[in-house]
C-alpha cells in the first residue's frame, strides 16, 4: 500500500503541474492573440477587457493603453518575450510582446483563473486521494485474503504432514494456479509415500533375508560349543563360510539396488560384444555339473555400448535362474534386429504364470516353487537384471518359452 500511495501522490502532483502548464499556455496564446489584434488595428482604439494592452514607441514611451493601465510605466519586453507582471494592482498578469512596425505592442491576460483552477483541483486531490487509497487498501486486503485463503489451507495441511502421515493430501479445489500447485504437491506426496513404502518393504525384506544366515551361523556355533564332539572344525568352518558367502552376495545385491534407487549406478560406456558374453555364460553353465544341455545355436554376432561387467552380471543372473528351473535344457540366443540387440534366455521348466510375469521382476519375490532359499535365492536376481538393463536404456520381458518353460527377453540399444 505504501507503493500505491506514493504512486497516487506522484500522479496527483503530475496532474496539477500538467493542468497548470496547459492553462498557462492557453493564457499565453490569448495574450499573444490580443497583442496581434492590437498591432493590426488603430492603437488609439484599444478596448478595455480583463487584460491590458500597451503600445510602446521606440523611445520606450506608452503611446496608447487600456484604461486599467492608463498612466502606468511601459512594460519592458522585447518582441517575442513573455513574462509575469504586476502592472494591474491585485492581479498577476502574463504579458506577451509583439512587434507592430516601429512600435511594440504588449498585451497581458490575468492568471487568476489558472490559480483558482489549480487550487480547486489540489483540494479535490487532497481529499480524494486518501479516500481512494483507503478504498484500494480495503479492496486489496479483502481480495488478497480470499485469494490466499487456499494457500493458508495448503500451508496448514502441509505443516501437519509428517513421515508417519504421508497418506494425507492438501485440498486442491478449483482450477487456478493455487489448485495446480496443490495438485503438484499431492503428486509429490504420492511419490514420497510410494518411496517410503518401498523403503520399508526393502528394509523389512532385507532384514528377513539376513536373519536366516545369521541364525544358521549362530545355531551351528552354539551346537559346537555345547557338544564339541558332534562337529569338527572343518565342518563348522565350511558351514560358516557358506553362510558368510550367502550374506556377502545378499549385501552386494542390496547395495546395487540401493545405488539404483538413488540413481548412482556408475556404468562404463564402451563397445561390448554381447555374443562373447553369452558364450562365456554358456561355458560357465556347462562347467557347473548340472547335466543340463545348453543350447547356443541361436547366438549371432551383436554389439552394444555399455558396461561389460554389468551385462555379465545380467547374463549370470538369467543363466542361474534358468538353470535352477530347467528340466534338461537351457537355451541362449542373441540377435540384432530393428536397431536393438535381443538376448533370449529360456528353459524347459514349469514356466511362469501370466499373472506373475511382471511380479517376478520386483525385489524379494519368489514364486511358490522357489520358496526354498537354498534353491531359490533371495528373490533379487531378476530385480537386479531389470535395474541394470534399464540403466543401459533397455527393457526386460518375461514370457513363455517355445520349449515349454519360461523365456526372458532382454532388449538393448545396438552399439
Amino acid at each position: 500500500m505504501l507503493v500505491a500511495g506514493l504512486a497516487l501522490l506522484l500522479g496527483g502532483v503530475a496532474l496539477v503541474l500538467v493542468m497548470r502548464s496547459v492553462l498557462l499556455e492557453q493564457v499565453t496564446d490569448a495574450a499573444r492573440a490580443r497583442a496581434a489584434t492590437v498591432a493590426a488595428a488603430d492603437p488609439h482604439l484599444i478596448a478595455d477587457d480583463d487584460g491590458f494592452a500597451q503600445v510602446i514607441d521606440t523611445g520606450g514611451r506608452v503611446v496608447a493603453a487600456t484604461p486599467n493601465v492608463a498612466g502606468a510605466d511601459a512594460v519592458d519586453l522585447r518582441p517575442g518575450d513573455t513574462a509575469h507582471v504586476d502592472i494591474v494592482p491585485g492581479e498577476d498578469m502574463l504579458a506577451v510582446a509583439v512587434a507592430a512596425g516601429d512600435r511594440t505592442v504588449v498585451a497581458g491576460q490575468s492568471t487568476d483563473d489558472v490559480g483558482e483552477a489549480t487550487a480547486v483541483v489540489t483540494r479535490l486531490l487532497g481529499v480524494g486521494l486518501p479516500v481512494l487509497l483507503a478504498v484500494v487498501a480495503v479492496t486489496t486486503w479483502w481480495a488478497a485474503g480470499r485469494a490466499l485463503a487456499p494457500v493458508e489451507a495448503v500451508r496448514e495441511e502441509v505443516d501437519a504432514i509428517s513421515a508417519a502421515e504421508l497418506h494425507r493430501r492438501v485440498p486442491d479445489a478449483g482450477h487456478d494456479e493455487i489448485a495446480r500447485l496443490a495438485r503438484t504437491m499431492n503428486r509429490m506426496l504420492d511419490r514420497l509415500e510410494h518411496a517410503q513404502t518401498r523403503q520399508r518393504e526393502f528394509v523389512s525384506d532385507a532384514s528377513h533375508e539376513l536373519r536366516s544366515p545369521v541364525a544358521s551361523i549362530r545355531q551351528h556355533a552354539e551346537v559346537a560349543l555345547a557338544h564339541p564332539g558332534r562337529t569338527t572344525v572343518p565342518d563348522l568352518a565350511a558351514t560358516v563360510l557358506a553362510e558368510d558367502l550367502r550374506v556377502q552376495r545378499l549385501v552386494e545385491d542390496l547395495l546395487l539396488l540401493a545405488r539404483a534407487d538413488e540413481h548412482r549406478l556408475r556404468l562404463a560406456s564402451a563397445p561390448v560384444d554381447v555374443d562373447d558374453l553369452v558364450l562365456e555364460e554358456a561355458a560357465r553353465l556347462r562347467s557347473g555339473g548340472s547335466g543340463l544341455r545348453i543350447d547356443t545355436t541361436g547366438i549371432a554376432a551383436a554389439r552394444v555400448t555399455g558396461d561389460a561387467g554389468a551385462l555379465r552380471r545380467v547374463l549370470r543372473n538369467l543363466g542361474d535362474n534358468a538353470a535352477r528351473h530347467a528340466a534338461g535344457v537351457v537355451g541362449l540366443s542373441v540377435a540384432a534386429r530393428d536397431g536393438a540387440v535381443v538376448v533370449t534366455v529360456e528353459d524347459d521348466g514349469p514356466g511362469i504364470a501370466v499373472e506373475d510375469r511382471d511380479r517376478v521382476l520386483r525385489r524379494f519375490v519368489r514364486l511358490d516353487e522357489a520358496r526354498d532359499r537354498d534353491a531359490g535365492g533371495a528373490g533379487l536376481g531378476l530385480a537386479i537384471v531389470d535395474e541394470l538393463v534399464r540403466a543401459h536404456g533397455g527393457t526386460v520381458e518375461v514370457g513363455s518359452s517355445s520349449i515349454g518353460g519360461a523365456r526372458v527377453v532382454v532388449r538393448l540399444p545396438a552399439g
